[in-house]
């Protein structure tokens, strides 16, 4: 695919994520103005919950998703606080939840707990889109990302993500063609989500590239793909105008 209509498509599939912990309210403010840039809207936002209705507020109208996260970054938080947060997210107007599943008692041998809580979020969030945060990069074996596809398929995830963006390995393409291989195999509409590490226009267009060599060409859409990234959103931009390279910074 062209350099310049993989930026256009990675634009309208990003998530532009602002999960710093020291994030500010004004950062929010910028966050969801740039997320309607010259060049057409991204899919989302991504942010903490304590913004979400600051972002409803800002967005409200348009055509940009809010998504929030839960059971975040370390997937080891008390359920019944995960439903409060979930249940919190929504009425304050989230319309996608990104759950990092459990995925440490999962390494333990345990699979009861993924489905468990993805149910239990699947409930709680009452008919918005939920992503499975898998955290491939600490999973890492293969054997393993494989099962936490499949459980969270089974658990009901409408997406599946690779990272929180908060640990040493994030998103990788070898993860991300594991992960595109058990939707496939699945026969399910659950959409792919690579996160973390994502910083140029070549960075996503090799994860629009890889998406429809295993799903077929026209799979990638908002609908089905995006890309969880604050870094990447300049170089996009330079594509497009054909400004030159605006490497990404250091963020996620």
């Amino acid at each position: 695919m062209e350099l310049v209509r993989a930026a256009q498509l990675a634009l309208s599939c990003l998530d532009l994520t602002n999960l710093d912990d020291a994030c500010k309210p004004e950062d929010i403010d910028t966050l969801c103005a740039r997320a309607r840039s010259p060049h057409g809207p991204v899919a989302a936002v991504c942010i903490w919950p304590r913004f979400v209705a600051r972002a409803r507020e800002l967005l409200a109208g348009g055509p940009v998703r809010i998504a929030t996260v839960v059971n975040f970054p370390t997937g080891e938080e008390p359920a019944g606080a995960v439903m409060e947060m979930t249940r919190k997210a929504v009425g304050d107007g989230a319309d996608e939840i990104d759950l990092v599943i459990p995925y440490r008692e999962l390494m333990e041998g345990a699979s009861e707990p993924v489905l468990t809580r993805l149910r239990r979020v699947k409930e709680s969030a009452d008919g918005r889109t939920v992503k499975a945060i898998l955290e491939t990069g600490v999973l890492e074996d293969e054997a393993l990302i494989r099962e936490a596809c499949r459980l969270a398929i089974e658990g009901g995830a409408d997406f599946l993500k690779t990272s929180t963006g908060k640990v040493r390995v994030n998103a990788t393409l070898r993860a991300g063609r594991i992960m595109l291989e058990e939707i496939a195999a699945s026969g399910a509409e659950v959409g792919f989500k690579p996160a973390g590490g994502i910083r140029t226009t070549e960075d996503a267009a090799a994860y629009i590239a890889l998406a429809e060599e295993v799903m077929g060409q026209g799979w990638v859409s908002p609908k089905t793909f995006r890309i969880g990234a604050s870094s990447v959103y300049d170089a996009l931009i330079a594509t497009i105008e054909g400004t030159g390279p605006a490497p990404g910074t250091d963020g996620y």
